[in-house]
C-alpha cells in the first residue's frame, strides 16, 4: 500500500509539475504574440513614417519650383515684350529693352539669394572659378589673377551653384 501512496504521489507531482510548466509556457507564448504584435505595428509606423516624408519632401520640392518660376516669369513677360518691340521700332530701342530685363532678372535672382562670382582682378579660386586657360603676362602681380572672365559664375551663400569660367594669368618664364 504504501507503494502505491508512493506511486501515486509521484504521478500527482508529475501532473501538477507539468501543470506548472504548461502554464509559464502558455504566459511565453502569450508574450511572444504581444511582442510580435508590437512589431508589427512598429514597423507599419516606421513604413508609414517613411512614406509621409518622401511625399512631404516631394511636395517642398515643387513648392519651391513653384516660387521660382512665379519669380521669373515676369521676366519672361518683359522679354516678350522687348521682343513685341523690336518688330515695331528701331534697334535701340531694344537694347535698352533688353538691358532691363538683364537688370530685372538679376534681382529675382538676388531676390532668390543667388549672386554672380566676382573674376576679374581676383586671384583665381578652384573652388569659385574654372579655369578655361592661361595667358602669360609681364607683370608679376597679374601671376595667378583673374585676366578675363569667359563666362559668369553664380553662387549662394552655401554652395556654388556653376563656377566662373576664366582665363588665369601666368607669368612668363625668362629664358
Amino acid at each position: 500500500m504504501e507503494n502505491e501512496n508512493l506511486e501515486e504521489e509521484e504521478m500527482t507531482e508529475e501532473i501538477q509539475n507539468e501543470e506548472s510548466e504548461s502554464e509559464p509556457e502558455d504566459e511565453k507564448d502569450k508574450r511572444i504574440k504581444e511582442l510580435e504584435h508590437d512589431l508589427a505595428v512598429c514597423r507599419a509606423d516606421s513604413y508609414n513614417y517613411r512614406q509621409r516624408v518622401i511625399k512631404e519632401r516631394n511636395e517642398t520640392r515643387k513648392r519651391s519650383q513653384e516660387e521660382v518660376i512665379t519669380a521669373i516669369l515676369p521676366v519672361l513677360d518683359n522679354l516678350n515684350r522687348a521682343l513685341e518691340s523690336a518688330h515695331m521700332n528701331d534697334g535701340n530701342n531694344i537694347l535698352v529693352g533688353v538691358e532691363m530685363v538683364q537688370r530685372q532678372f538679376m534681382s529675382v535672382l538676388e531676390g532668390l539669394g543667388v549672386s554672380e562670382i566676382k573674376t576679374e582682378g581676383e586671384s583665381f579660386d578652384p573652388l569659385l572659378h574654372h579655369a578655361s586657360g592661361t595667358e602669360e603676362v609681364d607683370d608679376e602681380t597679374l601671376d595667378g589673377k583673374i585676366i578675363t572672365e569667359n563666362l559668369k559664375g553664380y553662387r549662394t551663400k552655401e554652395r556654388v551653384l556653376r563656377p566662373a569660367q576664366v582665363t588665369v594669368g601666368k607669368k612668363k618664364n625668362k629664358n
